[in-house]
């Protein structure tokens, strides 16, 4: 499978106002704090990109004696990162060997990343690792067996293509969980509707999806202009498109 090289979009991920937009209170992380009464807590925004995650919930845990961390392979990425948190501690690593003692974390949170681990049970194996006994794992990504009508791959088809060689589907990565001994809890949403094309195309031109970045400079031309000439033909063209989301639970037993 092809890596994506986020040092080329590090100044471009941001602009994707839906990563912000989706940004709400990790309910299971309260839900974890409020079932385990402790003194303080330790936890890992595994993946950790520019922050977006940690920049949210931060200050809406506040008043919780939570240790905060970030680990990230991009140093460019954790650049971002740094100028909008403060008291978190980042680290730059890699998931499949990370810098952390074992049972160090009570949970840990992992968004639209796992796709890019090119060693997944390695991966599975280092986070069951640094998990605490009785911690949590939330794995938190699209689901694109779910999603054939997704935009991205209405207008850019060999991005499919190489998504599927990316992405585990949610059983595959239900058992591997189980197989580690994780009590696993999976709940996925889902949606299909109709939206503008308008909407989309700045997100296009952006190329800040990762998986964009992967498929042929001329693959993505094509995409983009056939975008652009169905929004010349008609300026409020709408497509049928889908998105499915999937988050894993898992209890470390």
């Amino acid at each position: 499978m092809k890596t994506t090289n986020y040092s080329t979009i590090a100044d471009n991920y941001d602009k994707n106002q839906f990563r912000s937009d989706e940004l709400k209170l990790d309910w299971d992380l309260k839900d974890y704090v409020d079932e385990h009464k402790k003194t303080d807590y330790k936890m890992l925004d595994l993946s950790c990109g520019t922050g977006l995650y940690l920049e949210k919930q931060v200050p809406l845990f506040q008043g919780i004696n939570i240790n905060w961390n970030g680990l990230d392979a991009s140093k460019d990425m954790l650049k971002k990162a740094n100028e909008k948190v403060t008291n978190v501690d980042l680290m730059h690593g890699y998931v499949e060997r990370m810098p952390y003692d074992s049972d160090t974390f009570d949970f840990i949170s992992n968004n639209y990343a796992f796709h890019h681990y090119v060693d997944k049970e390695s991966a599975l194996d280092e986070i069951s690792r640094v998990l605490k006994v009785k911690g949590v794992y939330k794995l938190h990504n699209i689901v694109i067996h779910e999603m054939p009508k997704w935009w991205v791959y209405h207008y850019f088809p060999s991005a499919n293509e190489e998504d599927l060689k990316r992405f585990w589907d949610k059983e595959l990565i239900y058992q591997e969980l189980i197989k580690r001994g994780f009590e696993v809890k999976l709940r996925m949403e889902y949606r299909m509707e109709q939206v503008a094309v308008a909407d989309y195309v700045h997100h296009a031109e952006n190329r800040d999806i990762s998986v964009l970045t992967l498929i042929s400079d001329d693959d993505y031309e094509d995409g983009l202009e056939k975008m652009k000439n169905d929004l010349k033909v008609d300026p409020g063209k709408q497509i049928t498109n889908d998105f499915a989301e999937v988050f894993f639970i898992s209890k470390k037993l």
